[in-house]
């Protein structure tokens, strides 16, 4: 992906709900739940595997963050924290980001087996 094209790069200022020098933060515009934040690295790179030492250190602290800031203001029961890394994965946008997703007391009748539903049949162990 182009970093003209790509909708993680020049991030508009007004959507970013938390940042530091290496990233930041915004809700995802189709969340999975109330509260649905991407972290999102400034410098255009595709995968998690690309990130260098100190952009890993960034986004581990802005999930800190991110969490912090979800707890006041939404007050979720849980969460969920991923990355998808190719296509395979079900990466659509070729641009790092980590999604911090809130769970809720009932939001799925049963929660058990968290980012295994990533492959259905593998959920329960």
């Amino acid at each position: 992906m182009d970093p003209l094209t790509c909708p993680f790069c020049n991030p508009s200022r007004d959507e970013n709900v938390l940042a530091s020098s290496l990233c930041y933060a915004r809700y995802d515009r189709y969340p999975a739940s109330p509260g649905h934040l991407l972290l999102i690295p400034f410098r255009h790179i595709p995968t998690l595997f690309d990130a260098t030492d100190a952009e890993h250190v960034a986004l581990l602290a802005l999930v800190r963050e991110a969490k912090t800031l979800l707890d006041e203001q939404f007050h979720p029961d849980g969460y969920n924290v991923g990355v998808n890394v190719g296509t395979a994965a079900g990466q659509t946008v070729m641009h790092l980001h980590v999604h911090v997703i809130p769970r809720y007391a009932g939001d799925v009748a049963d929660p058990r087996g968290g980012v295994r539903w990533a492959i259905s049949e593998k959920r329960v162990y």
